[in-house]
């Protein structure tokens, strides 16, 4: 658009530049791309619309109006896209403009289409626009915008839908033999539209037997299909309801539609399925609202549609075709739930049940196409249709649970028979039954195997098959997984029945499990035999050695030079050490057995970890350097994991393996020192250290100054973040025992810090500004744990002018930053260091500090306007701040009231009223009334 000449469109413009902008308009009247200009000025808001004159608003009317006609005549219609976006233009004008200034829009619009197909096509377009303006959930609206648009629905029922529904009916009937596309349009807006309109003008006889006269024809009974399952959709009387979805489908039926078996076309069956899905849930709502209302007659009348509709549904349920299954169990589920809630079932009812059961059953099963090696979205969405499917399986278990067990354990039982001779997918399909069981039938505490003596005889009796069958040696992954995912499900009961746990273990341990030549399989076995053997970790002595034994080539750390492909992936091999490390510690061995196989599980890692280190510092290639420290990693990480089976130093000193995880530490911490690969050195060492605090307690405080000298050393941003955690977990654990290492590496540290966070980084770099403000949080919290650890003499001995500077930060992030996470933290580590230091006894000039930086911070921060009181977590900063002036008030009494009163609040110009509110309100003796009254404060103090 010309720059120049919109100036004209400013209200305070002169008499020239209005003439040039009118100018300018009437040439774009005539201009064969004007709409196009206009279009995009209007779709990008570029100049405000309501700011434009009368005149203007009215020319803008004009131009549109007048390019709707011009498409009656072109030659070619326009692009989509484009009709698109002009529908969008008409609809912002629209909502902008009905109300107030163009209240015949609907009939301006209809009087310039008429029934050109052009036009029709562009009319209905706008219709939908104008509905995902008003009506569409997925656009997040203002409340203003809300208000507005329920308006507009209010005077479009009462002005004009009449006329609105009259045109739909006419273009249908003008179209639906000769033009589908705009026919299947008008469907498309009819269903949009019925949700907010009077239903009568639709649920009528003309318009529903013209919709059944679409739903036999092909190129439109999609369409008819969804516009029908709109209308059954809409709210309204349960008794109307149930009126309408019943002539429906006495229609529906008699025109041959409920014989899904002579039906070839799955596209169409999927949105039938879901108009059948519609009806029955929309009957059962019915059913619902009528038994709460007492109405007990229309009610039975409701159940008795209801039932009717079940065969139809278990047709569809069980149809070969997934979507089409998929689309009705919403009222299969939902028929589900009243049968629950009726005091007694029917002859009948208890066949369906069972009919919907054996429907679940069967489509449970994997078909041949599914592609177990390689997964895409088919495959995605069969898993997805299989969790729909589970759902069903655990309401059924609600409305019988007999009967799910029965059946389960026939299903079970027959297959497992003759598993060798039977496809996969029903091998498959009756484990995964019994899988689905547990949740299915649900106890505390997975006691499947007591209480209900014939429930837990049952689950017995097919877990006792499982594991004798031979069915783990079955020749198909899906199978092998469902196996042992079953077996660790029900792992209570190899405490009853524990003779059966050698077999078991060898299925891990064997090709079928660890070995098998699966890598998923192998993988999630890895998994699967950790928990295991941690939940049956009393039964599993007899066979410790032998397992540590079978387990032992699956241990070795893969250099990466010798090209060998280990069976397990590092990730699959930390399992393995967490299992060995709970079956050594569990056992009934002496400490000092236990001892000598702690020794033997970290001592090759030691070795190897040593030699890959030496070649690490001679290596040349980056690539090569880079596969050594993953190694180098993986090691630390594996003897880290076998610490897992400590909780905490009382049972690493009790089994004797304290001084091999020394012996650890004191092979794994020259690797800080190596200045190749930091990052990733760094990063499994300080790991290891983080477990070594846990279960060695304070024999790893000597090794903790010279492995924080080394990870100082060249740091980046993260590195710190990643350090400090490990000083507060010291800090905390250990407070004034570490007391003298702190003071010593103290401003080292914030040497580091200060740093790394003074260095310059582009002004859009949100990745390195984000670094920044993580590293301004990870020292905030390294103060407030050295303060709240009772330790503020680290701080203090620190010489004066370090104090200062470190106070000076915590000001700074109180109030400069806007982070209000960081902002909490330092009102945290202002009242601690208030409390500790503000009486009279304190340090010397730390009351002037007090009232100089503390108490302005306390309003500074909250008046900023990135401080926003709508927040949850700026109102946690805000609390802090509270308890800060609180706590000011404690320990200096009267003296903070009179400063108060007499200097500060007077100079931010508050008035004297407030200013005596203010101190009463911090004086009174409870803290939430002061917090409460601090927020009211706030907002009245912020413009």
């Amino acid at each position: 658009m010309d720059e120049q000449a919109l100036l004209g469109l400013n209200p305070n413009a002169d008499s020239d530049f209005r003439q040039r902008a009118l100018a300018y308009f009437e040439q774009l009247k005539i201009s064969p791309d004007a709409w196009q200009v206009c279009a995009e000025a209007l779709a990008q808001r570029t100049y405000r619309y309501s700011e434009l004159t009368t005149v203007q608003q009215q020319l803008i009317r004009e131009t549109l109006i007048s390019w709707l006609q011009a498409q009656m005549l072109n030659p070619q219609p326009e692009k989509t896209f484009i009709r698109n976006k002009a529908a969008q233009v008409f609809a912002l004008l629209f909502v902008t403009e009905y109300l107030t200034r163009w209240p015949k829009f609907f009939f301006d619009i209809l009087s310039v289409v008429d029934l050109n197909p052009r036009g029709v096509d562009l009319y209905l377009r706008i219709l939908m626009a104008i509905d995902s303006e008003l009506v569409d959930r997925d656009v997040v609206h203002t409340s203003e915008e809300a208000r507005r648009n329920t308006l507009i629905k209010d005077t479009m029922r009462e002005q004009c839908i009449p006329n609105l529904v009259e045109s739909w009916y006419q273009i249908l009937q003008n179209y639906q033999y000769t033009n589908s596309e705009v026919t299947c349009q008008c469907l498309e807006v009819v269903g949009a539209y019925v949700s907010w309109i009077d239903l009568s003008l639709i649920a009528n006889d003309r318009f529903i037997n013209m919709l059944l006269g679409h739903m036999s024809i092909e190129v439109l009974r999609e369409e008819a299909c969804d516009c029908l399952f709109e209308i059954v959709n809409k709210g309204m009387d349960p008794v109307d309801k149930m009126k309408l979805v019943e002539s429906l489908c006495q229609v529906l039926q008699s025109a041959g539609f409920f014989s899904i078996d002579q039906e070839e076309d799955v596209d169409f069956l999927a949105r039938f399925s879901k108009l059948v899905n519609g009806m029955g849930q929309s009957l059962i709502v019915s059913w619902t609202k009528l038994i709460k209302n007492g109405d007990i007659k229309n009610a039975q009348e409701a159940l008795q549609a209801i039932e009717t509709k079940v065969a139809l549904m278990l047709q569809l349920l069980i149809h070969e075709d997934d979507d089409i299954s998929s689309n009705i169990i919403g009222f299969c589920y939902d028929y589900l739930h009243i049968l629950k809630q009726l005091p007694v079932l029917s002859d009948q009812q208890k066949a369906n049940v069972e009919a919907i059961m054996l429907a679940v059953m069967k489509k449970l099963t994997y078909d041949e196409e599914y592609n177990f090696e390689n997964e895409g979205e088919d495959e995605a969405m069969f898993v997805e249709y299989r969790k729909q499917l589970k759902l069903l399986l655990d309401r059924l278990a609600q409305v019988s649970p007999e009967l799910l067990l029965a059946s389960v354990r026939r299903v079970f039982s027959s297959t497992l028979q003759n598993w060798q001779t039977t496809r996969f997918m029903e091998v498959e399909v009756a484990i995964r039954l019994l899988y689905m069981l547990a949740e299915a039938l649900p106890v505390s505490h997975g006691a499947h195997f007591s209480g209900d003596v014939s429930k837990a005889s049952a689950l017995q009796d097919m877990m006792r098959t499982l594991v004798t069958s031979g069915v783990s040696s079955y020749q198909h992954t899906s199978v092998t997984l469902e196996f042992f995912e079953t077996v660790v499900r029900y792992e209570k009961f190899f405490t009853v029945e524990p003779q059966h746990i050698p077999c078991v273990l060898m299925a891990f341990l064997d090709h079928r499990g660890l070995r098998h030549s699966s890598a998923k399989v192998r993988s999630r076995t890895a998994y699967l035999f950790s928990r295991f053997v941690k939940s049956l970790n009393k039964q599993m002595n007899p066979f410790i050695e032998d397992i540590l034994n079978r387990i032992q080539d699956l241990l070795e750390l893969s250099p990466p030079e010798n090209g060998y492909q280990s069976l397990l992936s590092s990730d699959d091999q930390l399992f393995i050490y967490e299992t060995a490390g709970v079956l050594i510690v569990n056992s009934e061995y002496p400490a000092e057995r236990k001892q000598a196989l702690m020794r033997n599980l970290l001592t090759p890692l030691m070795e190897k970890f040593k030699i890959l280190l030496e070649k690490l510092m001679l290596a040349q290639d980056e690539e090569r350097q880079a596969s050594l420290a993953d190694c180098l990693n993986h090691a630390v990480g594996f003897a880290s994991r076998t610490s897992k089976a400590f909780s905490n130093k009382q049972t690493v000193k009790q089994c004797g393996c304290s001084e091999v995880y020394l012996d650890c530490l004191q092979t794994f911490l020259p690797a800080l020192s190596c200045p190749l690969q930091k990052d990733i050195l760094r990063s499994g060492v300080r790991t290891f250290l983080h477990r070594m605090i846990i279960c060695l307690e304070e024999e790893v405080l000597p090794f903790i100054p010279s492995a924080s000298e080394h990870m100082l050393k060249d740091c980046e941003a993260k590195d710190l973040q990643e350090f400090i955690p490990l000083i507060n977990q010291i800090t905390a654990k250990f407070k004034t025992q570490v007391s003298p290492f702190l003071q010593q590496m103290f401003m080292p540290l914030l040497h580091a810090i200060f740093e790394v966070l003074l260095r310059p980084a582009e002004e859009n770099d949100q990745s390195a500004a984000l670094e920044k403000q993580m590293l301004r949080r990870s020292y905030f919290a390294f103060l407030q744990t050295v303060t709240g650890s009772g330790m503020s003499e680290v701080i203090a001995n620190q010489g004066a002018e370090n104090v200062e500077r470190v106070l000076v930060t915590v000001i700074q992030g109180a109030v400069e930053y806007p982070d209000p996470i960081a902002q909490k933290t330092c009102f945290i580590i202002l009242s601690k260091l208030v409390e500790l230091w503000g009486g009279k006894d304190g340090p010397v000039g730390f009351a002037d500090f007090v009232y100089k930086h503390i108490v302005p911070a306390c309003f500074l921060a909250p008046l900023k306007q990135t401080f926003d009181l709508a927040d949850a977590q700026t109102v946690l900063a805000l609390s802090e701040c509270a308890v800060t002036l609180k706590t000011i008030h404690l320990k200096r009494g009267p003296e903070c009231v009179q400063y108060l009163q007499q200097e500060y609040l007077p100079s931010l110009q508050v008035a004297p009223e407030i200013i005596q509110e203010f101190c009463q309100a911090l004086q009174q003796p409870d803290a939430k009334v002061f917090k409460n009254y601090l927020k009211v404060f706030f907002q009245r103090a912020k413009p």
